[in-house]
């Protein structure tokens, strides 16, 4: 019988902060849309368990544009754990973003599940790759946590999502990935970010789901690079003790003046 109070976890990705607040990603000041996120978090009830960062957390690789993230989600006072993209300084996200209410820690449970963080991104490279240490940590993982239903969270998504420009970035050993989860039937989700856009698909039993971002949005089905006008947005999880969930993506107003013109970022 599922319990009737799930674990409420809000994904937010691909805030894209800069160490200067007024500046610009295509025409929208990241660190605004950041904050009418976190204020649309903030009035929740009930207020959202943890909080996933699921990449891209920054543009410029500064410090101070993590200092940003770390002071913007203080006032939350909720445990908040992240993973790198292709736009993140790994070394540096390790030395700011590591006290609370913010962890380093990359897998964890909570509420009956399983959390595992996975670092798709490769240095000087868009696209996504997983080494053979993160699969082979994945699998330990997965082995000491087998009756616990578990969610996965990664950066690249790990397979085509319609978009000529963007599959082409994606996560280029998805394979690998499969060969492990494939052997784990308590994997039931898989989150990533990346595409700055709402997607949904299932394999084999486990249900994969893109968020939008916190900032811009890129068009879906898209041959090239294109925005869309739909507004920044994140996701929340409810997530059961025996393996059950909902998911449901937010928006937020916020206003803004994009250059569509842009052909890339």
């Amino acid at each position: 019988m599922t319990q009737t109070s799930p674990l409420l976890v809000a994904q937010l990705t691909d805030t894209h902060l800069f160490a200067d607040e007024s500046q610009e990603l295509l025409g929208l000041a990241t660190a605004k849309s950041l904050s009418v996120v976190l204020d649309y978090l903030q009035k929740l009830q009930p207020q959202p368990d943890l909080l996933l960062l699921t990449g891209d957390l920054s543009q410029d690789e500064t410090a101070e544009s993590y200092h940003r993230l770390h002071h913007a989600v203080l006032p939350l006072k909720i445990p908040a754990y992240w993973l790198p993209g292709n736009h993140d300084a790994l070394s540096v996200m390790e030395q700011v973003l590591c006290t609370a209410p913010i962890s380093a820690e990359k897998a964890f449970q909570q509420g009956g599940w399983n959390f595992v963080l996975l670092n798709s991104a490769t240095p000087g490279r868009v696209d996504g790759q997983l080494s053979p240490q993160s699969l082979n940590w994945l699998e330990q993982q997965l082995q000491a946590n087998s009756q616990s239903p578990t969610l996965l969270a990664l950066h690249h998504p790990p397979f085509p999502i319609g978009s000529d420009w963007m599959d082409g970035i994606n996560l280029q050993n998805s394979a690998a990935l499969f060969a492990v989860t494939d052997r784990y039937p308590q994997v039931k989700l898989v989150l990533f970010g990346h595409i700055h856009q709402e997607f949904d698909s299932w394999r084999r039993n486990v249900r994969y789901l893109g968020t939008p971002s916190t900032c811009v949005q890129f068009k879906p089905k898209s041959t090239n690079f294109a925005l869309d006008q739909l507004k920044p947005g994140f996701r929340l999880l409810y997530l059961y003790p025996d393996g059950s969930y909902n998911t449901q993506v937010e928006r937020v107003g916020c206003v803004h003046q994009l250059d569509c013109a842009a052909t890339g970022y």
